[in-house]
């Protein structure tokens, strides 16, 4: 692929790149759009914003049993504020609940009757079970993962279903297989994977269509590249996980933020959060963003983030602070 494709801001953005903006606080959104703003990209048949929500952090103050529950009723203010800055793509799975929250009955309840124009995904392959022990389905099994995903959410159908690889394995035909049979059957509209090689990737291409492809990648978290570029090729969108957080996801604990993204940072009067997301989303237009949080602070935080436009030497810049990070 043309190196081309990354680093551009323009024509995939809805407004014209131009010189920083100062929001004085970014964070404030008040616009019932403000999701909007850094266009749309099409899951298959179905549209929606670049800018999206993963659901994970609904249930507590760290992921699934980890940290204290979280207040039931911000969590569904969290999730009916995002829905009206015009959040329609949400991220969401079966296993993410705490001992008391679980993220697709908390969707269920703040959200339905769904507005038509929301689309949720959802994953499949790993499983808890009531104690919270984690464990693989096999393809046999993911048919009660999906219809597990479906009684909780109240649907008839899911929309997109991401197929997570195991970690370690190699093929993923016979897992992806089952669920395009489940396509097939009416249950799933779309299909995904999740943590995949590009030969993994087009291992499932061989078998039904592939709507996107869920990986971790962010500012200092660049290993799945190649999987984007072939993501671009393919017209496939690449949704990051970790796109914030970066490599102190799996340690918990966030080094410094470099200076070169700082300096970004207070050129825009935005935080450095905003700006990994907004440079998530200046790498191509079919990358979306799916950043989670359990405040609304944060959520307008992270909606705003749609509106920030990097100049050409903005993405110089830390596009030079990643190299360095790397070395």
């Amino acid at each position: 692929m043309n190196q081309e494709l990354f680093y551009r801001t323009d024509p995939w953005f809805p407004h014209a790149v131009g010189a920083p903006r100062s929001f004085g606080s970014v964070a404030r959104v008040d616009s019932l759009c403000a999701a909007a703003a850094a266009g749309t990209w099409g899951l298959g048949d179905l549209t929606v914003n670049r800018l999206g929500f993963g659901a994970m952090r609904l249930t507590g103050s760290l992921p699934f049993a980890k940290g204290a529950p979280s207040d039931r009723g911000q969590s569904i203010a969290v999730l009916r504020r995002a829905v009206e800055l015009g959040v329609n793509h949400i991220d969401t799975a079966a296993f993410y609940f705490s001992p008391v929250r679980s993220a697709n009955e908390l969707i269920n309840t703040a959200l339905a009757p769904y507005p038509a124009d929301l689309v949720i995904t959802t994953k499949v392959g790993p499983g808890r079970d009531s104690w919270g022990e984690w464990h693989s389905a096999r393809p046999d099994q993911l048919r009660g993962q999906v219809e597990e995903n479906l009684r909780q959410l109240g649907r008839d159908h899911l929309d997109v279903v991401n197929l997570r690889r195991r970690a370690g394995q190699e093929s993923i035909a016979e897992h992806f297989g089952a669920l395009a049979e489940l396509r097939t059957a009416g249950l799933i509209r779309h299909l995904g994977v999740s943590d995949v090689t590009v030969d993994q990737l087009t291992e499932a291409l061989l078998i039904a269509p592939v709507v996107c492809v869920q990986n971790r990648y962010g500012f200092d978290l660049r290993e799945h590249d190649p999987v984007l570029r072939a993501c671009a090729e393919r017209g496939i969108a690449f949704v990051p996980f970790f796109a914030i957080a970066g490599p102190s996801r799996q340690s918990g604990r966030r080094p410094p933020e470099p200076a070169p993204l700082l300096a970004v940072a207070g050129r825009h009067g935005a935080t450095a959060a905003q700006i990994r997301l907004a440079w998530t989303l200046h790498q191509a237009p079919n990358v979306l963003a799916i950043p989670g949080t359990g405040s609304v602070a944060h959520l307008e935080e992270n909606v705003g983030a749609a509106a920030l436009r990097l100049s050409p030497e903005d993405l110089a810049l830390l596009d030079a602070a990643t190299l360095d990070t790397a070395d």
